[in-house]
């Protein structure tokens, strides 16, 4: 994931010195912009991602704001550079549910108090049975 991560850091330094480059020179138009900004968001998703699988690496938890948070930028990568003379209307409308219903998630994820489920072992069972003596 490392490789991956840095090879889109060089990706984005290529795209943005190749269109740099480009007649006219040192002048980015619009749609060079929104490459740039594209692959540069798309980093930032695989960053997240990492850090998404590292988290659940170390504390065996799925932390569902992070991952909902991920979505959430994915999402909004694909509304930046979204080209509006391309797109189907009936797209449109499923990105603009998949945003409501992400940013929906999200909310009820931060709303919603913090529970920790203990659930007893055989170790635990041993030990108040030890202290009981």
């Amino acid at each position: 994931m490392v490789v991956v991560i840095i090879m889109g850091v060089v990706d984005v330094g290529w795209t943005l010195y190749q269109r740099v480059l480009a007649p006219p020179r040192y002048i980015l138009t619009i749609p060079d912009i929104l490459g740039v900004f594209g692959a540069f968001m798309a980093v930032l998703i695989a960053i997240e991602i990492f850090i998404n699988i590292t988290i659940y690496l170390r504390e065996d938890v799925i932390h569902v704001k992070i991952v909902i948070a991920t979505a959430l930028m994915a999402v909004a990568r694909k509304v930046i550079i979204l080209d509006m003379e391309k797109v189907e209307p009936l797209e449109l409308f499923g990105l603009a549910l998949l945003v409501f219903a992400a940013s929906g998630a999200y909310w009820l994820v931060h709303k919603t108090p913090v529970f920790t489920l203990n659930i007893p072992t055989k170790e635990m069972g041993a030990k108040k049975d030890q202290e009981k003596l």
